[in-house]
């Protein structure tokens, strides 16, 4: 399995049966499957959407925006129970560039991923059973 490595963006192969052992990036150490969210820069986002094959969930979100400063630990939640879903947040005011390239219309919104193509996208704040449960529909599809 491919996963790009969030902090320096090197394709990584895993085998599916090594996941739960915390792999990390050949190149700069970094572990690849992090139990909490991991924050990209916006530019950053396409490359490891397009390299990671297992699926991806993007909050799209900014600092002052009071729904997603509520959702932050809820993403955190949900993340540390799907341990086989890469959480991702993208702070749009920082990359402005990705919330156009995306449609980002209004925040928060999430962005569900698999091999490279979004297969869903909510907006709104949710709480991590809310989430899980949009999750588990959407990769059933």
């Amino acid at each position: 399995m491919l996963i790009v490595c969030p902090h320096c963006a090197a394709k990584n192969r895993v085998a599916e049966n090594r996941l739960p052992e915390a792999p990390k990036c050949g190149q700069c150490g970094t572990p690849l499957t992090p139990a909490e969210p991991v924050a990209l820069p916006g530019d950053a986002l396409g490359k490891y959407v397009a390299g990671t094959e297992q699926p991806i969930v993007v909050d799209f979100w900014a600092p002052w925006c009071g729904p997603c400063r509520m959702m932050a630990p809820e993403f955190e939640k949900a993340a540390a129970q799907r341990p086989d879903v890469r959480f991702v947040k993208v702070d749009t005011e920082a990359s402005p560039a990705a919330g156009a390239q995306y449609g980002i219309r209004s925040i928060p919104t999430l962005g569900l991923f698999r091999q490279g193509q979004e297969i869903a996208r909510v907006s709104g704040a949710m709480s991590a059973p809310q989430l899980l449960s949009w999750i588990e529909q959407n990769l059933q599809r």
